[in-house]
C-alpha cells in the first residue's frame, strides 16, 4: 500500500513536471486554499459538535432509551441498540463507542451485535455531514437533502430488522 502511493506521488510529480507545471507554487497555492476551507469549516463544525456533547451531557439519550425500549421490544428491536440508533445520524465516534460497549457486553455474534452492525455499516452521520458537506459550499437550505438521508436510514432501520428475523430463524 506504501509503495502504490509512493508510486502516485511520482507519477503526479513526474505528469506535472511533463506539463510544465510550476509544482511547487501549485503545492503552495493548493495548500494555502486548503487551509482556508478548514477554517470555513469551523463555525459549522462547532454548530454540530456544540449540540451533540449537549446531548451526551444532559443524558438525553439514556432516558429516550428508557421510555422507548419497552414500546419497540414487540418488533424484535434489542434495547442496547436504541443508543446507537439515535446516536448515528448525529456522531460518528459516539456511535462507534456505543457499537464497541454492544460488542463488549453482548458480543458481535448477538442479536444485538449484528443489528448494530447493519445499523453501523448501513447509515452515516446524517447531521454531520449535511453541516461540513452544504457548510464547506454555502448552502443552507437543505430540507430536501435532510429528509432523503434520514428517510435512508430509517430504511436501513427497518432492513436490518427484517435481515435479523431471517438470521434469528
Amino acid at each position: 500500500m506504501d509503495n502504490g502511493i509512493t508510486l502516485l506521488l511520482c507519477f503526479i510529480l513526474l505528469f506535472g513536471y511533463y506539463r510544465k507545471v510550476d509544482l511547487y507554487d501549485s503545492f503552495v497555492t493548493g495548500a494555502a486554499q486548503g487551509i482556508k476551507s478548514g477554517l470555513g469549516l469551523i463555525p459549522y463544525l462547532l454548530a454540530i459538535l456544540f449540540p451533540v456533547y449537549l446531548w451526551q451531557g444532559l443524558g438525553l439519550t439514556g432516558a429516550i432509551c428508557d421510555k422507548l425500549a419497552p414500546w419497540l421490544a414487540f418488533i424484535g428491536l434489542p434495547g442496547e441498540v436504541l443508543p446507537l440508533m439515535i446516536m448515528r445520524p448525529l456522531s460518528g465516534s459516539a456511535s462507534l463507542g456505543i457499537l464497541t460497549d454492544i460488542f463488549s457486553r453482548q458480543g458481535p455474534d448477538s442479536p444485538a451485535g449484528l443489528l448494530a452492525s447493519i445499523y453501523q455499516g448501513g447509515t452515516d452521520t446524517t447531521f454531520f455531514v449535511l453541516t461540513v458537506y452544504c457548510g464547506s459550499v454555502g448552502v443552507k437550505n437543505y430540507r430536501h437533502t435532510l429528509k432523503a438521508c434520514l428517510t435512508a436510514d430509517f430504511v436501513v432501520y427497518g432492513a436490518g430488522l427484517f435481515w435479523l428475523a431471517l438470521l434469528l430463524k
